[in-house]
């Protein structure tokens, strides 16, 4: 999973490389940065993969934060303003992405990034094992069996892991933990919720009834649980 911010001071911009980046599975938010003074100090509070960064900002402009970090991500530039472009290859940006610029090449940008995966199951705080996900909960890791796992829920920075009979709350993006489990048994219903689908009980409408437990269905999911009723 890569881990990445936006610097940007427009909020358009920083609307449209998010809704890009939703899209695609293998990148997780971590933060919006409006200058070059927020995105240094969300780079100093968090672990950060890839900058998705403008040029032409207040306070420090793109070129001159990015010469100012010791050890940098890696860097996609979005600007609209090409006459930049040898500058920021020659400090060794992964691409340059002229606004306004399109879904297509925005993967074509995203396709140069080689993460290895070593480095990238590393990161995680989930590990699986087996038919086992160890998860690692204030401080201490928990073995969890896959079979037992209700649903897992988003809250916020965390995820809540609903299990028969215990929940345990994990520090990770519910996109983290959805590519360990297996794709057969389970099935995202909603941004917020992943349920495991041998466990349902019932669907009526836009709900789904696991227990007692009551999951809400969102509207871009819809088809997938419609292939669970064909």
């Amino acid at each position: 999973m890569i881990k990445y911010i936006i610097v940007d001071d427009e909020h358009i911009a920083h609307d449209i490389i998010k809704g890009y980046c939703d899209a695609l599975p293998n990148l997780s938010f971590v933060q919006h940065c409006y200058d070059a003074i927020e995105a240094i100090e969300c780079l100093n509070n968090n672990e950060v993969d890839l900058i998705f960064l403008d040029l032409n900002m207040p306070k420090l402009k793109g070129f001159e934060f990015l010469k100012t970090l010791q050890n940098p991500p890696k860097v996609i530039v979005t600007t609209a303003y090409k006459e930049h472009a040898l500058e920021g290859y020659e400090l060794n940006i992964v691409d340059y992405l002229l606004k306004p610029f399109g879904f297509e090449r925005f993967i074509k940008a995203i396709n140069k990034i080689n993460v290895p995966k070593e480095e990238v199951v590393s990161n995680l705080n989930i590990k699986k094992q087996d038919e086992s996900l160890f998860l690692r909960s204030n401080k201490k890791k928990v073995q969890v069996k896959i079979n037992d796992i209700l649903f897992i829920e988003a809250t916020g920075n965390y995820i809540k892991v609903v299990t028969h009979n215990n929940e345990i709350q994990v520090r990770e993006k519910i996109s983290d933990i959805l590519h360990l489990l297996p794709k057969d048994n389970f099935i995202q219903t909603h941004k917020s919720f992943i349920v495991a689908i041998q466990h349902i009980n019932e669907i009526e409408g836009n709900r789904i009834c696991i227990n007692d437990f009551v999951i809400p269905i969102g509207k871009t999911y819809k088809i997938n649980v419609n292939k669970l009723l064909l």
